[in-house]
């Protein structure tokens, strides 16, 4: 049922960023005619951040088809951390957008550009951006809990709806007061809504990659409960990580009591170990090696 759960996931996944692409690529070109007819800087920017956006969603979508085929021999796991790659990927390109942006914000305000913008087509442009951003949230919204890879996704438009109410705000301060320098003050906006998300999505990766216990496992209780188990005597060894977000993978050496082997009740006792990981801790993925007591005290060393 789990497995038939994720495909179910991977598939849905798969079609909100297909539906999230054609919306960002069409408000993409509308974004790149309205800089050009309005001669807006701003809005300029904001269609290199939509490409940022794009290419995300793309890399996204690529990550979520890779991260679908079967297990082999030489990937054990399948490809499922394809998506944490994908993910890492989405944290750079935001980081570089929140950069970029912040560097020009910078570069407008000290040095405000001399061109005449046209407020009135810079705004209708940057509303229907707004409006396309959010049916694009809303199409992702529903994925962004159980998949890394999706929540990169989701991060990359919810920075590109900031970076649209941005150039809203700076089209009708210039519209009512001629404050150009309006475009400069949303760019260092955007760049402060952005970097924080950014930072956050690219931890959440390396917490992955570097094979930590997840964020909201502990690993205390969890050997407290193993220990709980009738017939165990001690739990070492224990390790947990995880495969992409939302896929822990648990395995420790369980010492039990010796009268469990001579009642042949092993397979019993793997069988509650396993529903004990999966029905508190939601592990799909554990591997036990029971131990008598009189191997335990024969191992090198126990880890904690």
């Amino acid at each position: 049922m789990g497995h038939d759960h994720a495909h179910a996931d991977s598939t849905t996944n798969r079609s909100r960023l297909v539906a999230a692409i054609a919306i960002i690529a069409t408000i993409l070109v509308v974004e790149l005619v309205g800089a050009w007819v309005s001669g807006s800087l701003s809005l300029l920017a904001d269609a290199g951040h939509m490409l940022s956006d794009l290419t995300g969603l793309v890399i996204a979508l690529v990550a979520t088809i890779v991260a679908a085929r079967p297990a082999t021999d030489r990937q054990t796991f399948g490809y499922q951390r394809a998506e944490v790659f994908g993910a890492l990927i989405n944290a750079l390109i935001l980081i570089a957008v929140a950069v970029s942006v912040l560097l020009e914000g910078v570069a407008r305000l000290v040095e405000p550009s001399s061109g005449e913008v046209q407020s009135l087509p810079m705004l209708v442009v940057a509303v229907i951006g707004l409006v396309a951003n959010l049916a694009a949230l809303w199409i992702l919204r529903g994925g962004r809990e159980s998949s890394i890879n999706m929540r990169g996704a989701y991060l990359e438009v919810l920075g590109d709806l900031l970076g649209s109410i941005a150039v809203i705000i700076a089209a009708v301060v210039i519209l009512l007061t001629g404050f150009a320098q309006a475009d400069a003050i949303a760019s260092l906006a955007i760049a402060a809504m952005i970097v924080p998300r950014a930072w956050a999505l690219l931890r959440d990766v390396v917490h992955v990659l570097s094979e930590s216990a997840p964020s909201d496992t502990d690993v205390q209780e969890i050997r407290d409960h193993l220990i709980g188990t009738d017939g165990v005597v001690a739990v070492h060894d224990v390790h947990v990580w995880q495969i992409t977000s939302g896929q822990p993978v648990f395995s420790a050496h369980v010492v039990v009591e010796q009268r469990v082997f001579a009642l042949g009740g092993t397979g019993e006792l793997l069988d509650r170990l396993g529903s004990c990981l999966h029905d508190h801790f939601d592990v799909e993925h554990s591997t036990f090696q029971l131990e008598p007591e009189e191997h335990a005290s024969h191992e090198e060393s126990h880890h904690r």
